[in-house]
C-alpha cells in the first residue's frame, strides 16, 4: 500500500518514482489490485486527516455504500483543497447519502420490473440491456445502481450470460444491444470478446453499444490487445461517461485517441451533479474538450432518484440553463441532449428550452438562442403524404424485405398515425373506468 501512496502522487513528485514503479503504476491490472478502500489510505494519499467522529460517519457511509477508487483517479484530486473538487466528491463518500428521502428509491428505473430473463433489461422497443458484468473499477457516489455496488451475488454467471444472448437470439425485434453492468470493461478480454462475438453473430443485431468509464477512472485499461478485440466487430460503438473538465488528462486522451483510431465510435453520457458541474461554462469546457477528442456528447443526465443521492441532484431549471447556454453558443455537434430518466421505467425523456412560441394553419413562430423572433411559413402545397400501411400502392420507395418484422407503432406515435384506430391512450387504473365499470357490474 506505501507503493499505492507514492505513486498516487505522481503529477506532484513523479521525478523521485522509480521506472519500475512508474511501470506498475500504467498496469491497469495493478490499479485494481491496489483499489483504495479505506478512509485512512485517502487521508495519507491526500495528507488530511479527518476528526475521528467524521470517520466514524464515513465508515458507517461505507458500510451501506461501498468505497472503492482506482489510484489513478484519486491522483487527479487537487490536494490543496480536496474536498470541494470534483473528482473527491465523485470518488469519496459523503455521510449525508445515509439521510434518505421519501422519494429515493433502490432502483428509481424499473430495470429489475422490466427484465424479461436474468441480466436483460428489455424496455424499449428494438433494443435491450445487457448486464454483462456487476463490477466496477471505481464506485461512483452517483451511481444509479448503487443497490448492487459490492453486491457479489449479482455478479453474472456464464450461464447468465448464456440466457441473455439466447433472449436477444430469439427476440426478433432487438437490432441493438447494450452491454453495461457494472463496467464491461471489467472482463478479462478472452470473456468480453467470447461475449462480443456471440451477439454479433445474430442476424438482427445491427448494434452492438458498451458503456464504460474505463476512459475516465482506468484509461491504462485501453491496451493494445483490448484495442485489437474491439476493432474486429464493424457495428461496435462506445460511450463513456466524463462530468468535468478536470478528467479529461494526458492519460484519457491516449485512451480516447487509440479508440477512435480503432475506427469506433465514441458517445459521453455526463449526469449533471450539483456543487461538481451545474454550471454553464464548466458544462461548455467539457463538451468542447469531449470533441477535440473526438467524443461526441451524447446526454446530460438528470440525476436519478436512487437512494443516497439526493445532494447531487439539481433543480431542472438548472439542465435547461446549461443547454441555453450551450445551444447556438458552440457546434451543435457539441451540444447534448438534457435527459430525466424517468422513475417507474418511464425511460429517457428529453428536456429542453422553448424554441417554438406558438402556431397557426399557415406558420409558426420560432425564436432562437439570441432571442431573435422568426416565422416559419408553412408550405402552399397542403396536400401531405398519409400511411396506410399499403406500402405497395405508396409512392415513396421502400423496399421491404422478405423477413423484416410487421411494422407497428405505440404510444403517441401509435396516436398520430393514419393507421391506428385508437383515439386515445387511457392509464390502465384510470379511476373513472374503474367506478363505471364497478356500476356497470351493480347493475
Amino acid at each position: 500500500m506505501n507503493e499505492t501512496i507514492n505513486l498516487t502522487k505522481d503529477r506532484i513528485n513523479k521525478e523521485e518514482i522509480s521506472n519500475k514503479l512508474m511501470t506498475k503504476w500504467y498496469d491497469w491490472k495493478w490499479q485494481i489490485k491496489n483499489t483504495i478502500r479505506k478512509v485512512e489510505t485517502v487521508e495519507r494519499i491526500l495528507g488530511i486527516t479527518f476528526s475521528q467522529e467524521k470517520k466514524r460517519a464515513l465508515q458507517q457511509t461505507i458500510d451501506k455504500f461501498p468505497l472503492a477508487v482506482t489510484p489513478y483517479y484519486l491522483s487527479l484530486v487537487d490536494t490543496d483543497d480536496p474536498e470541494n473538487d470534483p473528482v473527491f466528491k465523485q470518488c469519496f463518500p459523503n455521510s449525508i447519502e445515509l439521510k434518505l428521502t421519501d422519494w429515493e428509491m433502490d432502483d428509481p428505473l424499473d430495470e429489475d420490473t422490466d427484465s424479461p430473463v436474468t441480466g436483460i433489461t428489455h424496455r424499449y422497443p428494438d433494443r435491450v440491456l445487457f448486464y454483462v458484468s456487476q463490477i466496477c473499477a471505481m464506485y461512483c457516489r452517483h451511481c444509479t445502481r448503487k443497490r448492487k455496488v459490492g453486491d457479489v451475488e449479482s455478479i453474472p454467471s456464464k450461464d447468465d450470460i448464456m440466457q441473455g444472448i439466447e433472449y436477444i437470439r430469439n427476440t426478433p425485434q432487438v437490432r441493438d444491444v447494450l452491454l453495461s453492468g457494472g463496467d464491461p470493461l471489467m472482463l478479462p478480454d478472452e470473456y468480453l470478446d467470447w461475449i462480443l462475438t456471440e451477439v454479433s453473430k445474430i442476424p438482427h443485431v445491427e448494434v452492438i453499444r458498451i458503456g464504460s468509464r474505463m476512459p475516465v477512472v482506468l484509461p491504462y485499461r485501453i491496451t493494445d490487445n483490448l484495442i485489437n478485440i474491439l476493432e474486429k466487430y464493424d457495428n461496435l460503438w462506445i460511450n463513456t461517461q466524463f462530468n468535468h473538465p478536470s478528467e479529461i488528462t494526458g492519460s484519457s486522451r491516449r485512451a480516447l485517441k487509440k479508440l477512435a483510431k480503432a475506427g469506433i465510435p465514441l458517445g459521453n453520457q455526463s449526469v449533471l451533479l450539483r456543487d461538481v458541474n451545474d454550471c454553464p461554462r464548466i458544462m461548455k469546457s467539457l463538451v468542447h474538450k469531449l470533441v477535440a477528442n473526438r467524443v461526441r456528447p451524447y446526454y446530460l443526465y438528470q440525476c436519478d432518484l436512487s437512494e443516497g443521492l439526493e445532494h447531487f441532484r439539481t433543480n431542472v431549471g438548472k439542465g435547461i440553463e446549461i443547454i441555453e447556454n450551450l445551444r447556438g453558443h458552440t457546434s451543435g455537434f457539441a451540444v447534448p441532449t438534457y435527459v430525466i430518466d424517468a422513475p417507474g421505467g418511464g425511460g429517457k425523456i428529453p428536456i429542453m428550452p422553448n424554441y417554438l412560441l406558438s402556431w397557426s394553419t399557415n406558420k409558426v413562430v420560432l425564436r432562437n438562442y439570441e432571442g431573435v423572433i422568426s416565422t416559419y411559413k408553412m408550405p402552399a402545397y397542403s396536400e401531405q403524404n398519409e400511411c396506410d400501411l399499403e406500402c405497395d400502392k405508396c409512392n415513396l420507395q421502400l423496399k421491404i424485405a422478405e423477413n423484416e418484422i410487421e411494422y407497428k407503432t405505440i404510444g403517441i406515435a401509435q396516436l398520430l398515425s393514419d393507421y391506428e384506430e385508437d383515439i386515445t391512450l387511457v392509464p390502465e387504473n384510470l379511476e373513472r373506468k374503474l367506478r363505471n365499470n364497478g356500476d356497470e357490474n351493480d347493475e
